[in-house]
């Protein structure tokens, strides 16, 4: 098996744990560099590290699979991996809809999983894992039996590795549009064409924390998708509720939602851009007893990070500024390069400007079946807050 050595002075990152070796990071490398083989990672002076999969494409040279000596890297290695992961899982209580698997955090670098109840979504983001698909459906099939498996690789990070973006069934075909429990409500989830993997798995937990505050309340959804956060507020005794988004389609699978649960009347959606309307209801004064913004990534690139933080500073503001004196703001972030401190910094700026003073209800990451390892940054991306603003 090919040897990767790693330099003396920038070898601790991958010691203290971290899964990714970066080029720059690697001294010198014995054997042939194959795309997507497994490779041995050793330190400078030839201590085992570990095992994972290389691609000389990539920035990330290799991304460890096992720090174990004697364990393999082949089918069952899938099998057994998958199983623990779904152990955690049952622990925490998430059996019917969750992450099975979240990449790094469940030691399977560029592999996620969605479980929406018989129904499985996958994305392998790397060429290693991609060449492992196989086995991970064939393990999927032995520990679930699912209804359907469809792949969700229609995405362009997967371009970084060489690799086309696809999507498709992995398992007889089945119908894509499924409905899940949540809380106490139904939602429809559009495996083929919805955001992602059809559905935001990982605000489950933190749409129940809105329960009491949306009681007898005015609410109104920036940014709401699906209306899952609308629905909630409906669900937990809204008198009306408002979201709005860009997009017609997850606009009417809103409206199909709140007709779902039986809160047509309760929770109204409009398909507008939520920029251009926050700033206009600020002129006009309007104001909410709740809002509630949920939007979408606003970079993925550390070039655009100071027009991310720009982005979250502008509909914070107006968030605030749309509220009645004692209201509540509720905020999340998703963008992976905004760390928790610079979005607390950012509403706090907010604040000032805004001329409110904040007092903090609750601060959450993402829900617990996206585990976070504190040495992998990237695995704390998520970031929910809901303040009274006076």
């Amino acid at each position: 098996m090919t040897k990767v050595f790693l330099k003396k002075k920038i070898q601790n990152r991958v010691l203290q744990g971290h899964p990714w070796v970066f080029g720059n990071e690697v001294g010198t490398i014995e054997g042939p560099v194959t795309a997507g083989d497994t490779v041995e990672v050793f330190t400078h002076q030839g201590f085992f590290i570990g095992r994972g999969y290389i691609n000389p494409q990539s920035q990330i040279l290799v991304r460890l699979l096992t720090r174990d000596k004697d364990e393999q890297i082949d089918a069952e290695f899938f099998y057994r991996r998958l199983l623990k992961a779904w152990k955690y899982r049952q622990q925490l209580g998430y059996v019917e809809n969750c992450r099975l698997v979240f990449g790094e955090a469940d030691e399977m670098p560029a592999l996620v999983i969605d479980k929406f109840n018989d129904h499985f979504v996958l994305q392998t983001l790397a060429l290693g894992m991609d060449r492992w698909k196989g086995a991970i459906v064939d393990a999927l099939n032995r520990i679930f039996s699912p209804k359907g498996i469809y792949e969700r690789n229609d995405v362009p990070v997967r371009e970084l590795e060489g690799l086309a973006q696809q999507k498709g069934f992995l398992s007889a075909p089945f119908d894509t549009n499924v409905i899940i429990n949540e809380n106490g409500l139904k939602f429809h989830v559009d495996i083929e064409n919805g955001q992602k993997t059809g559905y935001f798995l990982d605000q489950q937990d933190n749409r129940r924390a809105i329960q009491h505050i949306v009681k007898g309340a005015d609410v109104l959804e920036a940014f709401c998708y699906t209306g899952t956060f609308s629905c909630h507020a409906g669900h937990y005794g809204a008198k009306s509720v408002l979201g709005l988004d860009i997009s017609e389609h997850a606009v009417n699978t809103a409206r199909r939602n709140a007709t779902l649960n039986n809160l047509e009347d309760v929770c109204k959606f409009q398909a507008v851009n939520a920029f251009d309307v926050l700033k206009q209801w600020t002129r006009e004064e309007k104001k909410f007893d709740v809002v509630i913004l949920d939007p979408p990534a606003f970079t993925k690139s550390r070039e655009n990070i100071q027009k991310a933080i720009t982005g979250y500073k502008e509909i914070n503001l107006r968030g605030m500024k749309l509220l009645k004196p004692g209201g509540f703001l509720v905020t999340a972030s998703c963008t992976n390069l905004v760390p928790p401190s610079l979005f607390l910094e950012i509403i706090d700026m907010a604040a000032k400007d805004a001329k409110k003073k904040l007092r903090q209800v609750t601060f959450q990451t993402q829900a617990q079946d996206h585990p976070i390892l504190w040495n992998i940054e990237n695995t704390t991306y998520l970031k929910f807050l809901i303040v009274e603003v006076q």
